[in-house]
């Protein structure tokens, strides 16, 4: 494709979404927003009782270490399928339009979120229980994969450009509203019922409700509108017979640079919300209902930097706010892990937990650089293969990473995430990317 011809595209891209913030904005974000945020749910679900699934579906004479290795195993397959169904799906994104693949994600998550609810134990079925359980996982992680960068290329595409941060910070903030919600759930249970009756069937609620809101996320997409670029791209016959193909032959770099933003959010959001709870409970004292409610402070307080670092890059420019809050949430890792296993108060690692979620806000940046370097016509499929080979790999070794380094030396996670933030003052500084 002659370069030209890409800013065109970008040139279409910009003047179908230059309108003012009005009524079908704010009900095009609702309605991504809120589905996205269910959907979410049903994936992520999975962690919160990663402790009783280890139990229920690995056999009970084998060394605690691997039945949570094991455990974490399966949850690691939904990511590492994810490049498959990222691909697939965008394929049909940049060639049959954004809605109707973000209209399937959804159907194939809810599937597997109910069945994992139902699905017989290693006691009643044995190791076809494993097999089961790890199939249902593949059936997710091939959903999420066309989830996340759909929604962000869709929202993209709909977003006035002077509230592009904003629209991409709430969409993003609604993901973690997913896992707060999981959180919710997880409190529930674990509130109302005791550790025997978690084991015999309550486990098994979110799953079944997670389910049934799948089946509202389908219906509230109903609603909403293809995109206008992609409307445009049809009438102008801009597509592209392989996407994927073009985006390997002109954006080589736009690749690079994704997968290292990528990288940064699996720290954000794998490590420090989904994995890290459960690995500070013994050295700072806690019991499971102040790890979760310590957790739920941090998911909030990710949700609220998402929103304050996309308003901020829309009003001071996103490389600049990138460079600052890159150097504060390296700074924060360091302390807040320093305070967990030097001996800090509760109310100390709390505090510094959350500062940590506001400056893991960063996050945004990196679906703001994707949907932005990548041409409309190849958008999709560019930034799914970045993102979803980038989760596959540094999410799904995220858990082994976690146990490996629980039993070494568990600060290093703190030094592993203040690396990731350097990778984000790398990204703002390079002269080599617009965004």
């Amino acid at each position: 494709m002659k370069s030209s011809h890409k800013k065109n595209l970008d040139i279409q891209a910009r003047k179908y979404s230059s309108q003012s913030l009005g009524r079908e904005h704010i009900k095009t974000m609702f309605l991504s927003s809120l589905g996205s945020m269910l959907e979410f749910y049903d994936f992520i679900i999975f962690v919160f009782f990663t402790t009783t699934i280890s139990h229920l579906f690995f056999p009970s004479t084998i060394d605690p270490f691997w039945a949570s290795f094991n455990t974490y195993s399966t949850f690691a397959a939904g990511y590492f399928i994810r490049p498959l169904g990222g691909i697939i799906m965008a394929h049909f994104g940049d060639k049959n339009g954004r809605k109707n693949m973000f209209m399937l994600s959804i159907v194939l998550m809810v599937a597997p979120t109910f069945i994992i609810g139902i699905l017989p134990t290693y006691e009643s079925i044995g190791y076809l229980a494993i097999l089961l359980l790890v199939c249902m996982r593949i059936l997710q992680g091939i959903a999420i994969g066309g989830e996340l960068p759909g929604a962000w290329v869709f929202i993209a595409e709909h977003a006035p450009p002077k509230r592009l941060g904003l629209f991409i910070g709430m969409l993003t903030a609604s993901i973690t509203g997913g896992i707060l919600l999981g959180s919710f759930a997880s409190l529930a249970i674990h509130s109302n019922y005791n550790a025997q009756e978690i084991n015999d069937y309550a486990w098994r609620i979110p799953f079944i409700l997670g389910g049934i809101f799948g089946i509202v996320s389908i219906f509230l997409r109903r609603y909403l509108e293809e995109t206008p670029v992609f409307k445009e791209m049809q009438a102008s016959n801009s597509l592209v017979k392989v996407p994927l193909k073009e985006v390997f032959k002109t954006s080589k770099i736009s690749i690079f640079f994704s997968i290292l933003m990528t990288w940064l959010l699996t720290g954000c959001v794998v490590f420090l919300i989904l994995l890290l709870p459960n690995s500070i409970k013994k050295p700072i004292g806690a019991n499971d209902i102040q790890i979760i409610f310590i957790q739920i402070i941090a998911i909030v307080s990710l949700g609220v930097g998402c929103i304050v670092s996309g308003l901020l890059g829309d009003k001071f420019g996103t490389k600049r706010v990138l460079r600052i809050l890159s150097i504060c949430f390296s700074v924060s890792c360091l302390l807040f892990f320093h305070s967990i296993y030097g001996g800090g108060s509760l109310g100390l690692v709390t505090f510094l937990y959350a500062l940590t979620g506001i400056f893991g806000g960063l996050v945004i940046f990196a679906p703001l650089l994707m949907v932005s370097i990548f041409p409309a016509n190849i958008r999709f499929s560019g930034l799914s293969f970045s993102y979803n080979f980038a989760y596959a790999i540094f999410g799904g070794l995220a858990p082994i990473l976690v146990v490996i380094l629980n039993n070494y030396n568990p600060i290093l996670i703190g030094y592993y995430l203040a690396f990731l933030g350097l990778l984000g003052l790398f990204v703002s500084l390079s002269p080599r990317i617009k965004f």
